[in-house]
């Protein structure tokens, strides 16, 4: 929504149908402008696109290339991209360059859906299906190529469809959260591991393979051994956990022999 706003242009509603002209490319006199002043809040798929295809783990990349945040009304916390001066000192994305960007095929999911916003986190409990809107900013010259879309065509021609899919559990999460009321708030100890589930992949691999996670859960064992090393599959697993951690929804089980074990030994310990 920050687009929007600098832009003094009110949101209009948009619909997967909705139709557009827009095209971006190096001999567009504004190329490269979008990338500069801007706030971009990072998912958890876009982190592991992003880190792997700069070949670091997700700590390193969360340490130098992102800004922790408490996204407002959920309490829960996100990342946004850190953002560097350029040469004439406006904050610029860390990966664009002159003839355009660095990580082109890994960008985020907001970078893909440029010109197009996405209303569903602000919104959605009042539509259900969600909305979009043009980030139509007054340097976009864009608008004026001729290149015609719908809404649903630009998203699977960028492969926003398929981020879509793959962050819809956990985009779910945040919009439930923030339905609730403002006096729910999270424990930190939660907190820490909505945002490890979230955005440090192999933290959480090892938080669900190396602590008493595998015995205090029932786990099927082709399961773990899926999550094991595909790293979309424990991201899934991990949207689902937190699933069952915030809201108690969902497919976990307590491994109830394990859970007698636990309170027998702190009876005896009385």
């Amino acid at each position: 929504m920050d687009a929007i706003e600098k832009a003094g242009i009110p949101p209009v509603r948009l619909s997967g149908k909705s139709a557009f002209s827009f095209k971006c490319h190096k001999d567009v006199a504004c190329f490269t402008k979008c990338c500069h002043g801007i706030n971009i809040m990072l998912t958890p798929y876009d982190i592991i696109r992003l880190k792997n295809r700069l070949q670091m783990s997700s700590e390193e990349f969360l340490a130098m290339y992102t800004i922790p945040r408490i996204l407002e009304k959920t309490d829960l916390p996100v990342v946004t991209l850190k953002m560097l001066d350029d040469v004439e000192g406006e904050p610029a994305c860390p990966f664009v360059r002159e003839n355009g960007c660095l990580v082109y095929e890994d960008r985020p999911t907001t970078c893909r859906y440029y010109p197009i916003g996405v209303g569903s986190l602000n919104y959605k409990e009042e539509d259900p299906d969600g909305f979009y809107f043009f980030v139509n900013e007054p340097h976009c010259l864009g608008f004026e190529e001729d290149a015609d879309w719908t809404v649903d065509e630009w998203r699977r021609d960028q492969g926003v469809d398929v981020h879509d899919e793959i962050n819809a559990l956990w985009t779910d999460l945040i919009v439930r959260k923030r339905s609730l009321p403002p006096n729910i708030r999270l424990t930190q100890k939660t907190k820490n591991m909505f945002f490890t589930a979230s955005y440090d992949i192999e933290k959480f691999r090892r938080f669900v393979f190396e602590s008493s996670f595998l015995t205090i859960y029932d786990i099927a064992a082709e399961e773990i051994e899926k999550i094991r090393n595909d790293e979309l599959a424990l991201l899934d697993f991990s949207f689902r956990w937190l699933n069952w951690l915030l809201f108690r929804q969902g497919d976990f089980k307590l491994n109830d022999e394990e859970i007698e074990k636990r309170n027998k030994g702190d009876a005896e310990n009385l």
